[in-house]
């Protein structure tokens, strides 16, 4: 079956990443309905996903509608047993469910004084005694969790997971904010700012969508720490080495420049989407390798 997501922003949303992790890391089908925050459009969007007050929601064929990201990833994996959503081996996924649940009700301090903002990233905040102490305890469940599996691997529990899932706003804060953590932490961080899905997420909430002016802080600024995306920028005119959109099939409209080379696509967003981070994007990436 096919869900019905419903997302805000995805620049500053961390929930809904949370959520649309949950699909597009595991593979799972889905429609996308997106609501931005702090107008109409939320409130109007989640009239088709009542009882949800907030996103990320689902929506399942029987029109039964699953809301929190917590239940949102225990209903997927009964569902869809196969997708690895909770690791297979028992201590695995006992601990798996343990990281989420503690992040899911706890770092009150971190969220609050670092909401996310995939635009920015700044040099100059300083955390307090509080953010500190919420570092400190994630990056010890990290360790622990990881010691306790002997996993060697980028991810907490061996195979990615919806443990993982749960930490990826974590991880945007830490790059967001030039947060301090150690070693093994930002090691962590770092897997999870090159995960190409992550890329993607961030590629599309550069671009999609105004800023918004209640995550606005005025600190530092400084460039954004993850994997540097290849220089492209849109163009008006030129022949695309594509006649059709990498995504959708359709003719190509929009034009892309990278390496002194043209793309075409069948809309602005899918433009500018792959301007922001071309690697990030299979589809591109297959034919620009062609």
């Amino acid at each position: 079956m096919t869900y019905d997501l419903a997302i805000g922003d995805r620049a500053y949303s961390s929930w809904s990443l949370r959520g649309w992790l949950l699909f597009e890391n595991f593979s799972l089908p889905y429609r996308l309905h997106i609501g931005r925050l702090y107008s109409d459009d939320l409130p109007n969007l989640l009239r088709d996903f009542a009882p949800s007050r907030t996103v990320p929601a689902i929506k399942l064929q029987d029109g039964t509608v699953v809301t929190d990201t917590l239940a949102m990833a225990e209903e997927l994996a009964s569902r869809h047993p196969e997708a690895g959503i909770w690791p297979k081996d028992p201590k695995a996924r006992a601990i798996a469910r343990r990281l989420a649940a503690e992040m899911h009700s706890s770092f009150g301090a971190l969220r609050e004084a670092c909401p996310m903002n995939l635009r920015v990233a700044y040099s100059s905040f300083e955390p307090s005694e509080e953010v500190e102490a919420d570092l400190e305890r994630i990056a010890l469940i990290w360790d622990t969790a990881r010691a306790e599996l002997g996993v060697d691997g980028p991810w907490l529990c061996g195979a990615y997971s919806a443990a993982d899932v749960f930490f990826a706003p974590v991880a945007a804060r830490v790059a967001g904010y030039g947060l301090r953590v150690s070693e093994s932490a930002q090691a962590y961080v770092d897997a999870h700012l090159a995960d190409p899905a992550f890329r993607r997420w961030r590629a599309m909430g550069l671009v999609d969508g105004p800023d918004q002016p209640f995550y606005k802080r005025d600190f530092t600024t400084c460039d954004w720490p993850g994997p540097r995306p290849v220089a492209a920028h849109s163009v008006a005119l030129g022949t695309p080495e594509n006649e059709t959109c990498p995504y959708s099939g359709k003719p190509s409209t929009h034009l892309m420049e990278v390496s002194g080379r043209t793309f075409g696509f069948c809309n602005a967003f899918c433009r500018d989407k792959t301007v922001a981070d071309p690697e990030a994007w299979p589809g591109f990436m297959e034919i620009y390798q062609s």
